[in-house]
């Protein structure tokens, strides 16, 4: 039994991990998808060009329609709302509340009143600084106090749907580090395996932000980060063997690397000798960076997925040689 034997939603679909989903999709031999997103005046779009869906709708245009008429666009057997400003530097409070948390509480109700799976994107930032630790299972969601305005209105829907008693039917993913294809329009959220690579190639050095913590050196903070395409193939678990499972989990390699590390790994990519540049951190970051994350994969694990994450060698080495020297998105 599978979630994806119907017709399928995608929101955020020309987005980095959207696009991923429906290129997956395709992989699968699925075409029945219904696209939303707010297209805009940058390149997201050529995210969309190689992939096949049956339409593609305006995310404001299908709000609007469905407040109208819940039943106007037919059944889903399953909807991933992966739409979402994911700018964590977005200082408009307003704007985060309505597009991040207002929306997803709409999707939600209409996805549980059809009877449709749904699965949506929350984030790890909803941990903030990770002294209440990064663990899915922490039934004290509440007490997690993200570092932006973009983690709070992720925490703003995982705490609703919590006291509304959703998280029992529904699944949130926390995504951490992702990087991979189809994220060049993303601007300053670029991972910084996109940004290093573009800057390697026209002055053949990288640049990384210096550190403003004791216990860390330049460039030996640590993340958790993970390839699109295993944190892909982690969401669409969800919908297939894990349509059983509900709930939280940390969508990760469970393994935190140092920015160096993931730099170095782009330089062997090159076939280049490392040069690497520490800069000074905007003032806007400082009180907001965190320092450290690893997800607890856990939970994950026990929901049944059994793939390893790609060593973070190999991932980079696919993006670098095969998607960035060739200006290359999925499915092309």
């Amino acid at each position: 039994m599978s979630a994806l034997d119907g017709k399928i939603l995608v929101t955020g679909g020309a987005g980095f991990i959207g696009s991923a989903l429906i290129w997956a999709l395709n992989e699968r031999g699925h075409k029945d998808i219904i696209v939303t997103d707010f297209l805009g005046s940058d390149e997201k779009w050529r995210n969309l060009t190689p992939l096949k869906f049956s339409d593609y709708v305006e995310a404001g245009t299908f709000r609007s329609t469905l407040a109208g008429n819940p039943k106007a666009y037919g059944k889903f057997s399953a909807v991933f709302h992966l739409g979402a400003c994911s700018a964590t530097t977005e200082r408009n409070a307003s704007y985060l509340v309505d597009n991040n948390f207002a929306v997803t509480k709409e999707l939600a109700s209409w996805s549980l009143a059809q009877g449709s799976r749904f699965i949506y994107a929350s984030s790890a930032a909803t941990y903030g600084d990770g002294n209440q630790g990064m663990d899915d299972k922490n039934p004290n969601i509440e007490s997690f106090r993200p570092l932006n305005m973009y983690g709070y209105s992720k925490q703003m829907f995982d705490v609703y749907a919590k006291h509304h008693g959703w998280l029992d039917q529904i699944v949130g993913l926390k995504y951490f580090n992702i990087f991979g294809p189809n994220e060049d329009h993303k601007a300053d959220m670029r991972s910084v395996v996109h940004k290093a690579f573009q800057q390697i190639k026209t002055t053949s050095c990288a640049q990384l932000f210096k550190s403003y913590h004791p216990d860390y050196k330049d460039g030996e903070q640590k993340r958790d980060f993970l390839y699109v395409k295993d944190a892909i193939a982690m969401t669409l678990h969800f919908a297939e063997k894990g349509l059983g499972k509900s709930g939280l989990y940390n969508i990760g390699s469970g393994e935190a690397n140092t920015w160096l590390s993931l730099t170095n790994a782009i330089f062997v990519a090159l076939d280049k000798k490392p040069q690497i540049n520490f800069i000074d951190m905007p003032e806007i970051l400082k009180e907001k960076y965190q320092y450290f994350t690893q997800a607890d994969t856990s939970k994950l694990k026990s929901s049944g997925y059994t793939h390893s994450a790609t060593p973070l060698v190999d991932s980079v080495k696919d993006y670098v040689q095969n998607y960035l020297a060739k200006d290359k998105r999925l499915g092309a």
